[in-house]
């Protein structure tokens, strides 16, 4: 305690200085955790992500622009009557009625049944004589516009001779005996086979899958062989013999 008494002033001034060592020390790690503290709170306003900006509404605009655009629906023909006027006619028995889409004029015919007509040819008899052989060839054209001439008409032809309907342009077989003649008909050009059993109607009921191959009767179409390859629901292909390129045909029933 003596020494305290007698000592205290430098007792005092050494804890003061030891205090002003310790401040001083202590003054840089201050200053560094302040600078850091503005350096962050700087990033932390300046570099902010900014917010999205909500998608712009354009919905209004797009129907305006729509709207203009789209021409609008005049209709001055069939429903306007200010500047067309409507027609009537009258009936035999009297009565009146309006016209309409439909209801008068080819539009109003109604087709009740369809018939195929058919050119028929037939090889009828073969003669022959010194002059060479000929061929006794009927030919009956159902689609023909004057009654007369729906008749079946016979012409004697030999090969490469022309008449009015066709030339005969093939002969398969012995001459007086052939298994088939190729027809050329003068208003199509179109080749036709025809036999002495089976004529040329340019139809083939009741054929099936593999009709015009072997051990069946020929389909002859403009002078080409074919073969039934398919027949489906709503359509039938065909197969040329000469180099297999295949047609589908439509089937496109009557009323």
């Amino acid at each position: 305690m003596e020494f305290l008494k007698k000592h205290y002033e430098k007792v005092l001034l050494g804890v003061v200085l030891l205090g002003l060592t310790a401040g001083a020390v202590s003054l840089p790690l201050m200053i560094s955790g302040e600078r850091q503290a503005e350096i962050d709170k700087t990033n932390e306003i300046v570099k902010r992500a900014p917010k999205p900006l909500e998608p712009i509404d354009l919905k209004s605009t797009e129907d305006l622009l729509a709207r203009a655009s789209a021409r609008p629906a005049l209709d001055l023909a069939s429903s306007n009557r200010v500047f067309n006027s409507m027609p009537w006619q009258k009936r035999p028995d009297g009565s009146i009625f309006k016209v309409t889409p439909g209801n008068t004029g080819p539009e109003a015919v109604t087709i009740l049944k369809l018939t195929a007509l058919h050119t028929t040819i037939t090889l009828d008899t073969i003669s022959s004589s010194d002059s060479g052989v000929r061929y006794l060839i009927g030919v009956e054209r159902e689609a023909a516009a004057a009654v007369a001439n729906r008749k079946k008409k016979q012409y004697s032809a030999s090969l490469n001779q022309k008449n009015d309907s066709f030339v005969v342009r093939e002969v398969k077989g012995a001459p007086e005996n052939p298994s088939e003649l190729i027809l050329e008909l003068n208003d199509t050009n179109e080749r036709v086979s025809v036999t002495r059993d089976e004529p040329d109607r340019k139809n083939w009921p009741g054929v099936r899958v593999g009709a015009g191959g072997p051990l069946t009767l020929p389909i002859m179409i403009a002078g080409e062989s074919y073969i039934v390859v398919a027949i489906n629901k709503g359509e039938v292909v065909l197969s040329a013999k000469s180099n297999n390129k295949k047609t589908v045909v439509a089937y496109k029933p009557g009323p």
